[in-house]
C-alpha cells in the first residue's frame, strides 16, 4: 500500500509544475500624492483617480456569473501604510446581518468583506484583513494555501460607514505589521464578500465553489508602480503587568496573591524574517477551552490560542497530520510556567522558509524544568508544493522529581515531510517519515504516512495511510496511539440541481481500518450517509456507522471508574445519526444532532444541540447541550452524562467585550464559571479582567476560584 501511495504522489507531481495564471486579474496601485485619512469617506483625490477592480464573480451558491451585489476596491499607499478602499453596494433591501462587534468575527454569521494578500508570491502563505458591515475587524495569517488563523493580531486601522444603498470600508495597514520580500513589485491579492441577505459569496478573481475564497492559488495580481517601501527599523515591545488572587477551598488554604511582570518583543530582522522573544509570559487572558464529553479511549485535541506561538505557526506545527503531530505547542507551558523563549521564523528567500523555536520552562511541584528546541527548514517545489525537515528536542534541565518513574531525560524527533498542492488545487496531499530518539526508547521508533486528495466541484476522493512504530515517542507532539498500520480512504459526491431551494445533495462513504504491527485487524469503521444543503444555508445529514474494535488494553466505556472491558475482547456495533443545521443568518438559529445504536457491549443514546440568539450588533446568547445515555450489562456501570454550557457574549463597542461562559460537566463532576472582560484601549494593547470559579454540582461547594487583572501595551 505504501508503494502504491508513493506512486500516486509521483504520478501527480506534474500538476504542480506551473502556477495559476494571474495575468487575467491585475489591479495597479500608485503611491498617494496627498494625505489619506482613514475615515470611511473615499473623497481624497488619490481615491478618485485610483484604478478600480473589475466586477466580482459568484462563488456560492453557484460559481458562475457576476455578483448580484456589486463590490468595488481601490488601493493606494504611502511610506508607512497600504490603504484599501472598499465599497459594497446592496443588492437587496433589508438590514445588514451581523452577529456582534467582536474582533475576528465568525465568517458565516456576518455580512463582511475580506482581503487576502500573498506578499511572498508563493500561493501558500499570506495575510488576511477584513471588516464586517458593522465595522468589526478581522485579521489573520494564512498558510497551507489559504487557511486563515485568526488568533494572530497586528496593528492596523479601519473605519466602516453605512451610506444608504452601500457600506464602505477604509483600511490602513502598516507595512511594519506584515512581512514581504524587498524589491518585489507584484503581490498576489484577492477580495471576497459575503452578503447574507442574498446568500451570496463573491470574489474579484474567481474561485471554484469547492474551495474557500481565501485560497491563494486563485488570487489575482497587485501590481505596484514601484516595489513597496522598506519598513525600516521594526522593533516592538509589549510589556505586561498582571496580578492574581486565588484560593483553593478544598485545601482550606489562605488566599494567595501573585504579581507578575514580563514582556514580549518583536524584531523584524528583515521584511520577511522575524524574531520573537518572550520573558516570563502570562497566558491568563486566553479564552477557556470548550469542554466536551469524552467517550473515547484516547486523548482529545484542543487548539493553540496563545499569541506567541501563532505567527508562522505552520512552519513548526504543520508537520505530520492531525493525529500524528511531532510538535504540539500546548505541550509547552500548560503544566509548568514558561520562563523565557525565542522564535526566529520567516522567509529566507523566495524558495526557502526557516523556523527556530527555543523555550525554557520552570520546575513545578511534580514536573521537572525542561528546555524545548524546534528547528525546521522548508523548500518550495514547483508552483505550490514544498519539502520540509523538522527537528524537535526536549531535554530535562532539572532532576527527576519521581525517581521510581521511568522518565526520559531527552526525547528527540527528526522528520521529513513532502506537501503536495497542484496549481489548480485539485490535487493536495502529503507524505512524511519521522523517527524518534529517547533515553528509554526501543527499536520500532519510526513512522511513515501520507494522504492524497482529489477534489472537484462534484467529487472528493481521499486515500490516507499511516504506519506508526510501537516505540515511537513524541513527548512534545500529539500522538493518539502507537504500534499500528492504518488505512482510511473516503469519497463523497455532490449533485448541484437546478433548483430554487436546494444548493446540493449527495452521498458519502468514509472508512477507517487499523491493524497491529503483525497486520491483524484491531479496528474497523464504515460511515455511509447522505447530505443535503438548501440555498438558505440550512443543512441535513443522515449517517450510518458500523464499527468494530478489539481492545489492546482494559477500558471502561463510561470512563467513570466502573468495571472494565478486558484486553483482547472484541466488540462490534452499528449506529444511526441525524444532524440538522438551521439557517445561521436568522436571529435565532440552532444545530441539532441525535444518534442511537450500539456502544461496545451496550447501547448509547446521544443528543447534542447548540441554540443561538443574536442581539445585533451587541452580542449573542448561546446554549450548548450534550446528553449521552450509556446502558451496559448489569455488572458494568451505566452512565448519564450531561454537558450544559450557556455562553453570553457582549460587545459594548468594537473595543470593549465581555464573555461569560458557564460549563456544567457531570462526567468530571464540575461546574466552571469563566468571566472575561477585555478593553482594547489602543491597537493590540489590552486590559483584561478574568474571573474563574469551579464548584461541585451536587451542593455547589467551591473547589477553587481566582481573579486576574492584566494590562499590556504595544510599543512600536
Amino acid at each position: 500500500m505504501q508503494k502504491l501511495l508513493l506512486s500516486f504522489f509521483f504520478f501527480t507531481l506534474y500538476f504542480s509544475l506551473t502556477g495559476q495564471n494571474r495575468d487575467n486579474f491585475i489591479i495597479h496601485i500608485k503611491k498617494a500624492k496627498g494625505a489619506i485619512s482613514v475615515d470611511g469617506i473615499l473623497n481624497e483625490t488619490d481615491w478618485l483617480t485610483a484604478e478600480k477592480t473589475s466586477p466580482f464573480y459568484r462563488i456560492l451558491p453557484i460559481d458562475t456569473g457576476f455578483a448580484v451585489a456589486p463590490s468595488e476596491v481601490v488601493l493606494t499607499y504611502n511610506e508607512q501604510f497600504l490603504f484599501i478602499g472598499i465599497t459594497c453596494y446592496e443588492g437587496k433591501d433589508g438590514d445588514i446581518i451581523v452577529e456582534s462587534l467582536r474582533r475576528d468575527f465568525s465568517f458565516g454569521k456576518n455580512d463582511n468583506f475580506l482581503v487576502f494578500i500573498d506578499t511572498y508570491n508563493d500561493q501558500t502563505n499570506g495575510f488576511s484583513f477584513g471588516a464586517s458591515a458593522a465595522g468589526a475587524q478581522w485579521d489573520g495569517i494564512q498558510a497551507n494555501g489559504g487557511f486563515v488563523n485568526l488568533n494572530w493580531d497586528c496593528k492596523w486601522v479601519s473605519k466602516t460607514i453605512y451610506d444608504g444603498d452601500k457600506w464602505i470600508v477604509e483600511m490602513g495597514i502598516p507595512f511594519k505589521s506584515i512581512r514581504y520580500k524587498e524589491g518585489v513589485d507584484t503581490w498576489g491579492i484577492n477580495f471576497s464578500r459575503l452578503d447574507l441577505k442574498l446568500n451570496e459569496k463573491t470574489s474579484w478573481a474567481p474561485v471554484p465553489r469547492q474551495f474557500q475564497s481565501a485560497n491563494l492559488a486563485f488570487a489575482g495580481t497587485l501590481q505596484w508602480d514601484k516595489p513597496p517601501p522598506k519598513p525600516g527599523l521594526n522593533v516592538s515591545l509589549i510589556p505586561y503587568a498582571a496580578t492574581k488572587i486565588s484560593k483553593n477551598e478544598l485545601a482550606q488554604s489562605a488566599a494567595v496573591v501573585d504579581f507578575n511582570v514580563g514582556f514580549d518583543a518583536k524584531w523584524a530582522i528583515s521584511s520577511s524574517l522575524n524574531l520573537d522573544v518572550t520573558v516570563n509570559p502570562d497566558f491568563s487572558q486566553v479564552e477557556v477551552d470548550q469542554q466536551v464529553t469524552n467517550l473515547d479511549r484516547f486523548e482529545l485535541f484542543f487548539p493553540e490560542r496563545r499569541q506567541f506561538f501563532l505567527e508562522n505557526k505552520d512552519i513548526f506545527t504543520d508537520f505530520g497530520s492531525s493525529d500524528i503531530r511531532p510538535f504540539f505547542t500546548r505541550r509547552i507551558g500548560l503544566q509548568n510556567d514558561v520562563a523565557a523563549g525565542l522564535k526566529l521564523s520567516g522567509k529566507l528567500n523566495n524558495d526557502w522558509r526557516f523556523g527556530l523555536l527555543n523555550m525554557q520552562t520552570q520546575e513545578a511541584t511534580t514536573i521537572p524544568a525542561s528546555n524545548f528546541t524546534v528547528a525546521s527548514l522548508q523548500k518550495k517545489l514547483f508552483a505550490r508544493s514544498n519539502l520540509g525537515i523538522i527537528f524537535v528536542n526536549k531535554n530535562l534541565t532539572s532532576n527527576h522529581l519521581d525517581p521510581d518513574n521511568l522518565i526520559n531525560q531527552y526525547n528527540r524527533i527528526i522528520g521529513l515531510d513532502f506537501n503536495l498542492a497542484s496549481a489548480d488545487n485539485r490535487w493536495t496531499g502529503k507524505a512524511f517519515v519521522h523517527k524518534s530518539f529517547a533515553e528509554h526508547g526501543g527499536g520500532k521508533d519510526y513512522l511513515f504516512a501520507g494522504n492524497l486528495v482529489y477534489s472537484t466541484g462534484n467529487v472528493e476522493i481521499e486515500w490516507s495511510q499511516a504506519t506508526v512504530g510501537a516505540d515511537y515517542i513524541a513527548e512534545v507532539g500529539f500522538i493518539r496511539r502507537t504500534g499500528y498500520n492504518r488505512f482510511n480512504p473516503s469519497i463523497n459526491y455532490k449533485f448541484f440541481p437546478k433548483s430554487n431551494s436546494i444548493n446540493f445533495h449527495g452521498p458519502f462513504l468514509k472508512t477507517d481500518f487499523f491493524y497491529d504491527t503483525d497486520f491483524k485487524q484491531t479496528d474497523r469503521r464504515f460511515d455511509v450517509g447522505y447530505a443535503l444543503r438548501w440555498l438558505n444555508r440550512s443543512h441535513f445529514q443522515v449517517d450510518f456507522t458500523s464499527q468494530y474494535v478489539q481492545l489492546f488494553q482494559n477500558f471502561d466505556p463510561t470512563n467513570s471508574g466502573g468495571q472494565e472491558l478486558l484486553t483482547g475482547s472484541a466488540h462490534q456495533w452499528q449506529r444511526l445519526k441525524l444532524t440538522y443545521l438551521s439557517d445561521l443568518r436568522k436571529t435565532y438559529n440552532y444545530t441539532l444532532s441525535t444518534s442511537y445504536g450500539g456502544f461496545y457491549n451496550g447501547h448509547l443514546f446521544n443528543v447534542e444541540s447548540s441554540i443561538v440568539a443574536r442581539f445585533q450588533p451587541f452580542g449573542s446568547l448561546a446554549l450548548n447541550v450534550a446528553y449521552n445515555k450509556i446502558e451496559l450489562p448489569d455488572t458494568f456501570n451505566d452512565a448519564n452524562f450531561i454537558l450544559f454550557g450557556p455562553k453570553l457574549d457582549i460587545t459594548f463597542t468594537d473595543k470593549i467585550f465581555l464573555t461569560t461562559f458557564v460549563q456544567y460537566n457531570n462526567q468530571i463532576d464540575n461546574i466552571n464559571i469563566n468571566v472575561r472582560f477585555q478593553w482594547r484601549y489602543q491597537p493590540v494593547s489590552d486590559i483584561f479582567i478574568v474571573y474563574t470559579d469551579n464548584y461541585f454540582p451536587a451542593d455547589f461547594k467551591i473547589k477553587n476560584r481566582a481573579i486576574v487583572a492584566k494590562m499590556s501595551y504595544w510599543f512600536n
